[in-house]
């Protein structure tokens, strides 16, 4: 049985990231796809690619030169309501709604999806990752969060205490029965 390696890379800025909103499917913003392409870096040997399924994780993996299957188990919080809007809108419209979500993982006043739901999700991602050798995974910050709180089986209210930034990437490893953080929060770098 090959090891269990899981890398995930956050997918590159967004217009979105840049006026604190909540995305919609985006393209990423101007002149990144060359930024990505001009560091040159390689990526490790892997048996599987996957990207989540909204256009800013699939350009970063395209950019990147990886060849890449999407998974709709990678894909973004379903912020549903809220998609497209900026927080300090939502903030001034709904403030009950937004500071109950940032509070209690099991709501979603904006009708999409709670975190719990999602680290549901992004934890039955990873059980079916366990004997498939090397992962790479481009995704979203929310995604890498919840995979990094399954891994250290943290509480779920921990949620909003990991900051993951745009083209970093996490190191998840499986010894067959518990799953570590190797690293987190690294830029990528040119070969």
């Amino acid at each position: 049985m090959l090891p269990t390696r899981i890398t995930l890379l956050s997918h590159a800025p967004t217009v979105a990231m840049r006026h604190a909103s909540f995305p919609l499917d985006e393209p990423l913003l101007e002149g990144e796809i060359e930024k990505i392409a001009s560091i040159g870096w390689r990526a490790p040997r892997a048996q599987q690619v996957w990207c989540g399924p909204e256009q800013r994780t699939r350009q970063t993996a395209a950019a990147l030169g990886l060849e890449s299957s999407v998974s709709i188990d990678l894909g973004d919080v379903n912020y549903g309501a809220w998609e497209g809007k900026e927080i300090d809108n939502i903030q001034a419209n709904d403030p009950e709604g937004l500071a109950d979500w940032l509070t209690n993982v099991n709501v979603a006043p904006h009708g999409g999806e709670s975190i719990a739901q999602l680290l549901a999700r992004v934890r039955r991602w990873m059980e079916c990752q366990t004997s498939a050798g090397h992962t790479v995974a481009i995704t979203h910050p929310a995604v890498i969060r919840a995979a990094i709180l399954c891994a250290i089986q943290a509480p779920p209210e921990s949620f909003w205490r990991i900051e993951i930034a745009p083209l970093s990437i996490t190191d998840l490893r499986f010894n067959g029965r518990l799953w570590t953080v190797r690293s987190t929060g690294c830029f990528l770098r040119g070969a």
